[in-house]
This record gives C-alpha cells, sequence and structure tokens, in this order.
C-alpha cells in the first residue's frame, strides 16, 4: 500500500518551508527570512492519526519571473503538483492577498487536484480571523487559521488533509506481480533498459498509465513469469526538465518507490556514481526496499583488467550506507548483461521475503555475543535476552535488551553484519526494534 503524497507550495516567504518543519517534527528545510532559500524540495513521511502520508516541501513560485533559479523553482512545483494526491497551499495573512496568490490558485485550480488553503503567520486568532477571511477570495475553499512558528492550528490543518485521501484506492490488493521501479538521473539510460528488456523477449506489451501519478507501467515476460517495470521517466514533462536539473528526479523517485518491491538505481557510468544517484538510492533504503545498482553504458568505458574493481568500489564508497546493494554492469545498448537483471530481482525478492528460525537466529546471534562482547557504560553491561524476526518486505527483527541506551548503532550493525553472514539477505535492508525487557 502506497502513501499519498502532499505537497506544499505558494509564493516564496510564506512560511512553507517552517510548515514543513512543524508537520514534520524536525527541522528539515533551510528556513531564512528572504524569498527563495528552499531550492530543492524536500520530503519527509508523517502519520496523523491511523493515516500517513509523504509531504515534499517546493521552493516559492513566482509565477511571471524571468529569473533562472526562480524559474527552476516554479517547474520543481508544477512537478511537485503533478505528484500529489492533495496540495497545500500556502499564504501569509500579515503580507495580505496579493495578485500572486491569485496566480498559483488558478495554476492550482487547473490541476484538478484538492486543494486545502492554509493562511499562515496566525499567531492570535483573536486578532487575525477577519485578515483570514479575506483568502476566501481566491475561490479554492476554506482558508484554515495556522501558526508554523507557533504550532497553532496545525491538528485542524492534519484532520482537513487526510479528508481527502482516496481511502478505496489505498485498500486496493495490489497484484503479486513483483514490481521494479527503474529510478536514476535523466541521463542514465532507464528507458533504454526497459526498451532493451522487451525486445530481447519478444512479448506482447502494453504501456498502461500507472495506476498512481503518471510513471509508465511496462510488463514484460521473462521464462515465463511476469514483471512489472515502474519508469520514472514516464512522469517527466516535454520540454520542462533540462538535464541539470536533477533535483526533479527525487520526486519522481519517491512515488515510484512506494510501489515497488524492488528498486534498480540506474548510474551512467561515463559520469561515474554521484551524490544525486546517493540521495535516490537513499529513498528505496528508508523504505526498505531491494536494491540493484545497474551501471549503464558499460560498453562506452576504456576498460583493463582493474576498471571494474575501480567502479565498484566507487559505488560502494557513495552508496557505504547500503553495502547489501548488488552491482550489475550492463549496456542497454549492446545488451550486455541485460537479462542478469532477471537473475538478481529474483534472488533480491528471495531474500526480501526469507524468514529466520527464532531458534536458529538466537544461536547466531549468541554466537556473536561471545565473540565480541555487547557494549557497557558506567559498570552496566548490555545484555541480550532474545532475538526475533517480525516481518518480511524488510526482513525486520526485534532484540529484546535489559537497556536501550546501551545498545550503540555500532554494535546493532557488528550484530547485522553477523546475521548477513549467516543468511545471506542480499540486496535487502534489514529493520531492528530493540525493544527494553527488566532483568528477571
Amino acid at each position: 500500500m502506497s502513501r499519498p503524497m502532499v505537497a506544499i507550495v505558494g509564493r516564496p516567504n510564506v512560511g512553507k518551508s517552517t510548515l514543513f518543519n512543524a508537520l514534520a517534527g524536525e527541522k528539515i528545510s533551510i528556513v531564512q527570512d528572504f524569498p527563495g532559500v528552499t531550492r530543492d524540495r524536500i520530503y519527509a513521511d508523517i502519520t496523523w492519526l491511523d493515516n500517513q502520508f509523504t509531504m515534499i516541501d517546493t521552493g516559492g513560485i513566482e509565477m511571471e519571473s524571468k529569473d533562472v533559479m526562480l524559474s527552476h523553482m516554479r517547474e520543481q512545483a508544477e512537478i511537485a503538483i503533478d505528484t500529489a494526491d492533495v496540495i497545500l497551499f500556502i499564504v501569509d495573512v500579515r503580507q495580505g492577498l496579493l495578485d500572486a496568490d491569485f496566480k498559483v490558485a488558478d495554476m492550482l485550480r487547473k490541476s484538478h487536484k484538492p486543494v486545502v488553503l492554509a493562511v499562515n503567520k496566525v499567531d492570535n486568532f483573536d486578532k487575525f480571523m477577519a485578515d483570514v477571511y479575506e483568502f476566501y477570495n481566491l475561490g479554492i475553499g476554506d482558508p484554515i487559521p495556522v501558526s508554523a512558528a507557533s504550532r497553532l492550528g496545525i491538528g485542524d490543518l492534519l484532520d482537513e488533509i487526510v479528508k481527502h485521501f482516496d481511502k478505496d484506492s489505498l485498500e486496493i490488493e495490489e497484484d503479486e506481480r513483483p514490481k521494479i521501479a527503474i529510478v536514476g538521473k535523466p541521463n542514465a539510460g532507464k528507458s533504454s533498459i526497459i526498451n532493451k528488456l522487451l525486445g530481447e523477449n519478444r512479448v506482447i506489451v502494453s504501456d498502461i498509465a500507472g495506476t498512481t501519478r503518471d510513471a509508465i507501467d511496462t510488463e514484460v515476460k521473462y521464462n515465463g513469469k511476469e514483471y512489472v517495470f515502474i519508469d520514472t521517466a514516464g512522469i517527466r514533462r516535454k520540454n520542462k526538465i533540462k538535464e541539470e536539473l536533477e533535483r526533479f528526479s527525487i520526486i519522481r523517485a519517491i512515488a515510484a518507490v512506494e510501489r515497488a518491491d524492488v528498486v534498480m538505481l540506474v548510474v551512467n557510468a561515463e559520469e561515474g556514481i554521484t551524490e544525486q544517484d546517493a540521495k535516490i538510492a537513499g529513498i528505496a533504503h528508508e523504505r526498505g526496499k531491494g536494491i540493484i545498482v545497474c551501471v549503464n553504458k558499460w560498453d562506452l568505458i576504456e576498460k583493463d583488467d582493474k576498471t571494474i574493481y575501480k567502479y565498484t568500489r566507487d559505488v560502494q564508497d557513495v552508496l557505504s550506507f547500503m553495502p547489501y546493494a548488488q552491482i550489475l554492469f550492463i549496456s542497454a545498448l549492446t545488451g550486455q548483461r541485460i537479462n542478469k537483471i532477471f537473475e538478481q530481482i529474483e534472488t533480491v525478492i528471495q531474500f526480501q521475503n526469507l524468514r529466520v528460525q527464532t531458534g536458529v537466529l538466537n544461536e547466531i546471534v549468541t554466537e556473536a555475543t561471545a565473540m565480541q562482547q555487547p557494549p557497557s557504560d558506567k559498570g552496566r553491561r548490555l545484555k541480550i535476552f532474545y532475538t526475533t524476526q517480525v516481518a518480511v518486505k524488510p526482513p525486520t527483527f526485534v532484540i529484546f535488551v535489559n537497556d536501550k541506551e546501551l545498545m550503540h548503532f555500532s554494535y546493532t550493525r557488528y550484530l547485522e553484519n553477523r546475521i548477513r553472514d549467516a543468511f545471506g539477505f542480499t540486496g535487502t535492508s534489514l529493520k531492528f526494534i530493540i525493544r527494553e525487557r527488566k532483568d528477571k
């Protein structure tokens, strides 16, 4: 089940990032007192009551600006609007209703998406309510007074947002075919890989509009099994997205990754792996998806006996937070190792769904703690009582200990490595939940 997406939009300097940070519960966006600071859209997963959704923070929309950066930010916001299920439109009660607000409202009306109107900087409801009513003139619904800085009215705002989620579509049982999201920077060759997969296997396919958010779903049959490839290039707007605007790939990646079982990160071999690739891979890692790194255009690289080792090391350095990622060197143009993709997908899915018996798991953990003593602090040592696996996709383990504070990140990583040594878990992240239980 994928999370709904909510995009925050509005003119520069109306407090979008401050509100985003208040909703996300931590300081994620850069907040300054001058317009145009939030240049990259940033996202956060938010839970309100029984609803989970992803919120996207965008740069401010300047409808008429000829400034290159501001026009890029406008395009960025348009992508967020296209991708979102609900749009949160922020205006500023202190600046009042401006002509620019009407222009943004016109743009939002054309999207035919549900819009929630939030009037920000209402620090005193009695003082500012008359000014709030002025925003009814925008003609896009009831204005909701909030103060992001003082965290006033946030609950009412969230209640209004979740009302617009399509509960029926969220409950639809998805089919059992493996879904593979192809993500990466615009020039990496994502669509070329899908075209090659189709050509090599000579199957009848249908390009069906993705069930959500305009990604293109392509059905591919290989060795009698059907796979659904989600090509994020499908969300691209013609003549809108220039290759240097790499941040656009983040929003497309979030939507595709949500629906996928396995994520294929496509890297351009000529460029090498970049920090932008790492950001996209990080989305898959955070959401516990299986991951395969495909270094494409491998035919264009001059090689010697050390080339593949150097590239592998570069990928592992940039993606050091996910050492489990599988790396394939391919060419969509020549078809080199293209069919290896299916082998890797099957391997990753197998480990995503692997369940380890509790008895065997505790033997591994006991052996690991004997080899490397758990950490201690002020004479009190960490004790691990019991470990059990509670979920798959991703494999999730609960570790019962005497004191959660003593379970350092480094020791959790050590136990993860021992579990991987024993069971593999190739291509999938592992999730650990630490629970406290008192000594008997």
